[in-house]
C-alpha cells in the first residue's frame, strides 16, 4: 500500500455503539500535521552530520517519546552519534521551517471540534511531547486556546506505549478510561490506548498502515471527518 491510497474505514469490534463520555486526542500527526516538519528538520540535521535519513526512517519514529527516538538514532548511526548536536541542529532547522510555513492543522479537526461542542462532549489533548513543546506547536498552529486540558510526557512516569498518559487524561476529565474515546494516528498511541482500556480510534498518518495496529483498534478511519459519524452516536 502506498501513501495517498484511500483505505476502507471500518469498525472492527462489530459494535457501532460504543458508549463514551469524553474524547482524548493525540497531537502530532492527528490534530497537527507535524510529521512532515519533523522529517524535514531531521533530514537536514542528519545531512549536516554526514548521515542520510530517509523519509521512511523518520516516519518510523512517529509517536515515540524522545528517549525512544534517541535509541533509534543510536541504533541507526552508531553509539558515537552526537545526540546533543543532532537535537540542536534539528531544533534549529525545525524552527526555521515552522516560522516560515507554520504548522498545518489536520483535515476535519475543526468539524470534529464543532460536533463535540454541539453535543457538549468534554475533550482534551494527550501527547508524548513535553509541555513546552506542545504549547509551542499549538501556538504555531493557532490552536493555543482550544484545549483546556493538556496532558504531556511531563505529567507521567512513562510515555506511550505505556498507558500512563491516557489514564492521567481520563482522571483530568473525571471520566472512567473505559468511557473515553482515544483518537490516535500511530501504533505507539494505539498500543497505549489499548493497555489503558480506552475505546480506540486509529486514523493513521504513516503509510503503509500497520495491520497489527489496525487489529488492536476499535475503529479504523481514513480521516477526522469520518470520526464525526462515531461522535454522533454519543448519547445526548
Amino acid at each position: 500500500m502506498n501513501k495517498g491510497v484511500k483505505y476502507r474505514s471500518h469498525i472492527l469490534s462489530g459494535n457501532e455503539n460504543h458508549d463514551f463520555s469524553a474524547a482524548i486526542f493525540d497531537m502530532d500527526g492527528l490534530v497537527l500535521d507535524t510529521e512532515k516538519t519533523y522529517c524535514i528538520a531531521w533530514q537536514q540535521a542528519s545531512a549536516e552530520m554526514g548521515h542520510e535519513f530517509t523519509e521512511e526512517f523518520c516516519l518510523s519514529m512517529s509517536g515515540l517519546h524522545y528517549q525512544d527516538v534517541e535509541k533509534r538514532l543510536l541504533n541507526a548511526c552508531g553509539a558515537d552519534f552526537d545526540l546533543k548536536l543532532f537535537s540542536h541542529l534539528s531544533g534549529s532547522y525545525w524552527h526555521q521551517y515552522v516560522s516560515q510555513y507554520g504548522i498545518p492543522i489536520k483535515k476535519g479537526f475543526y468539524n470534529v471540534l464543532a460536533e463535540l461542542n454541539t453535543l457538549k462532549v468534554p475533550f482534551c489533548l494527550a501527547t508524548n511531547s513535553r509541555l513546552v513543546n506542545a504549547l509551542e506547536c499549538l501556538k504555531l498552529a493557532g490552536l493555543e486556546d482550544i484545549f483546556s486540558i493538556i496532558v504531556t510526557r511531563d505529567d507521567v512516569k512513562q510515555g506511550k506505549p505505556a498507558p500512563d498518559v491516557f489514564l492521567f487524561a481520563a482522571e483530568a476529565l473525571t471520566t472512567p478510561i473505559s468511557q473515553c474515546l482515544v483518537v490516535e494516528d500511530s501504533s505507539t498511541g494505539i498500543q497505549a490506548a489499548t493497555k489503558a482500556g480506552a475505546i480506540s480510534v486509529f486514523i493513521p498518518s504513516v503509510f503503509p498502515v500497520d495491520l497489527t495496529t489496525v487489529g488492536l483498534a476499535d475503529y479504523f478511519l481514513n480521516d477526522l471527518d469520518e470520526l464525526i459519524k462515531i461522535i454522533q452516536h454519543h448519547p445526548v
